[in-house]
């Protein structure tokens, strides 16, 4: 990895479509987060739909995998978890964000399924706005938006 240093974690829970994950690649290399993948992957992590979507960004970044969410929270205890969701309390401009930070995605077709969304403090479950009787944004979108505002509130450093 040739960052500097990571300042935010991206964690995808069991993230379904390759392009999504290899877009999500490129822009974590362009804002210095560390991308971390929850098992089940959609996909295989070598699959060219990624390396297409990635370009040649995939060696600019960590990349790490975890077989649940639980793995994932053991290994890291004190970091500040995040969760986007499109029931979210608070707007995500709205939440303070600090160096180390983890925020989390849910999966394409569902977001982040219940029986974790529980484990977040309401305060941490965030949300984009949207209009009235539309349900989701595109994976990759949504991490671009809080991935940016994350790295806007630390002075783009």
């Amino acid at each position: 990895m040739n960052q500097k240093s990571t300042f935010i974690h991206i964690v995808l829970i069991s993230p379904q479509i390759p392009q999504n994950t290899g877009n999500i690649i490129r822009l974590s290399a362009n804002i210095g987060a560390e991308l971390h993948l929850i098992k089940p992957l959609g996909f295989k992590l070598y699959d060219k739909k990624i390396k297409r979507a990635a370009l040649d960004y995939s060696d600019l970044i960590n990349i790490k995998t975890y077989s649940s969410f639980d793995e994932y929270v053991f290994k890291f205890p004190k970091r500040n978890f995040f969760a986007c969701c499109p029931n979210g309390k608070k707007i995500y401009t709205e939440a303070k964000y600090s160096t180390s930070d983890s925020i989390f995605f849910g999966p394409e077709e569902q977001g982040i399924p219940e029986n974790i969304r529980i484990k977040f403090p309401q305060n941490n479950l965030i949300r984009i706005p949207m209009r009235p009787n539309n349900r989701s944004i595109n994976l990759s979108n949504t991490v671009a938006i809080v991935g940016y505002e994350v790295w806007r509130q630390l002075k783009f450093h």
